[in-house]
């Protein structure tokens, strides 16, 4: 990146070849001209070294192999240059302890799916190599079950679907995705209406089971924003909802204007056990957030 091109030649990477010798460049604003020689050093990268931090886990299941936990919203799974610390690969680190046996030959947790910071749920890691290997290899297969419990906008034309879009970086906001004709990848999602909340007859917003076939960034996010359900809450993906005056009320508006974060909720996860060869499937009811502003909805509008 830029920055990091910068911050190299802070440091005394950068050198210009002059009469025979190497110059040492330490100003990233130095003018270049033409037919001049450069040499970058990139140095070999530092390993990246997460701490283990006692922050409170929600231990759905847990063996000598993997471990299943109900993630809250507001939880980072990765330490990044954002969030040095503080992710649930901290707390496994801490949780987990010594029956870590290591991942790719260094002491961590497994990760082999992602939740959103935003999306709360359930999450599996893997403790050990071998269960590492089975598990990536099932999310490899689309053989694990996940399922997602999201409140959008209005209501869809059909109770039942399925969408396969191609999703790939917004050819414009970068911080975004959406779904592309080229460059991107397949990305399937069924989905299934729980509730309909209506002002009249005009759909308000809809609770909606989304299963995921595969597992792309913002997978859900993306697919129901698409197709005009932008996800309550979504700060990338949907706008302030608008109704007519008089149609909605405005407790209502406000409620779905004002909710914190993608109302998105992993609710399901299914696989097979990568060691004993066991099914598991586990559940997780809707977080107190979200079953509030399900409350709401069914208190003001019913269903």
């Amino acid at each position: 990146s830029r920055s990091r091109i910068q911050s190299l030649i802070s440091q005394g990477q950068l050198q210009r070849l002059e009469d025979g010798e190497l110059r040492t460049i330490t100003e990233p604003s130095y003018s270049v001209k033409p037919d001049e020689e450069y040499q970058l050093r990139i140095p070999a990268p530092e390993p990246a070294t997460p701490v283990p931090q006692s922050i409170p886990l929600n231990v759905v299941y847990e063996d000598d192999d993997l471990i299943v936990i109900d993630k809250t919203a507001n939880m980072v799974v990765h330490p990044a240059a954002g969030n040095p610390d503080g992710t649930l690969v901290n707390a496994l680190l801490y949780h987990c302890g010594d029956s870590l046996s290591g991942i790719g030959g260094e002491l961590r947790p497994g990760i082999v799916h992602r939740l959103d910071k935003e999306t709360s749920g359930l999450m599996l890691a893997a403790k050990n190599d071998l269960a590492h290997r089975g598990l990536a290899g099932q999310f490899a297969e689309h053989s694990i079950v996940r399922a997602y419990l999201a409140v959008v906008a209005g209501g869809p034309i059909l109770i039942k679907g399925r969408i396969e879009d191609m999703i790939g970086r917004h050819p414009k906001q970068r911080k975004k995705m959406a779904v592309v004709e080229k460059n991107g990848k397949r990305a399937v999602t069924h989905y299934a209406v729980q509730k309909i909340w209506k002002a009249g007859v005009r759909p308000v917003a809809s609770l909606v089971e989304c299963r995921l076939e595969t597992g792309r960034t913002h997978q859900v996010r993306v697919h129901m924003a698409h197709y005009g359900h932008a996800l309550i809450g979504d700060p990338l993906y949907a706008s302030r909802i608008r109704f007519p005056k008089n149609t909605v009320p405005e407790t209502i508006t406000n409620t779905l204007n004002e909710f914190p974060r993608q109302a998105l909720h992993a609710t399901r996860l299914g696989f097979l056990h990568p060691i004993s060869g066991k099914r598991f499937t586990f559940s997780s009811e809707l977080p107190n957030d979200m079953g509030q502003l399900v409350s709401c909805l069914d208190e003001v509008l019913g269903a």
